[in-house]
């Protein structure tokens, strides 16, 4: 097992996907784990991580377009900070990833990407990746 590993991500806005694809990766190369997994944890309420196509920039806007309508601001909503939106697509989209090593890299599939998704944004958040071998 290796040691936790971290990097921050800066946002400039609300509903920012952001590829922190190599970032990762690089963490995984310095671990020397041939054979593990990648756990990947963004700890905040009001931002998430995904992994999705990063081939083509439509996806992010797309699915930043959808996770609008499931879960758009409400005059309803009863959180004091007025961000009630932001914790919700939170909750769908997920504050971590596992990922499987194997031959010292991330098993991700051709137009596979790991993507931070800051839904409240303007902010600095951590991203910590623990990569765990054999």
């Amino acid at each position: 097992m290796t040691g936790l590993e971290s990097f921050q991500v800066h946002t400039k806005k609300q509903n920012e996907w952001i590829n922190i694809t190599e970032q990762v990766n690089r963490i995984v190369r310095n671990s020397s784990v041939a054979e593990g997994i990648c756990v990947v944890f963004i700890p905040h309420t009001t931002a998430a991580v995904t992994i999705n196509e990063n081939a083509d920039s439509d996806v992010p806007r797309d699915v930043s377009f959808s996770l609008d309508l499931i879960s758009p601001d409400r005059p309803e909503f009863r959180h004091g900070e007025g961000n009630s939106a932001a914790h919700t697509k939170t909750s769908l989209v997920g504050p971590s990833l596992n990922i499987i090593v194997t031959k010292g890299k991330l098993l991700l599939g051709t137009w596979q990407g790991i993507w931070f998704n800051e839904f409240d944004g303007p902010r600095t958040r951590n991203v910590y990746v623990r990569v765990i071998g054999e």
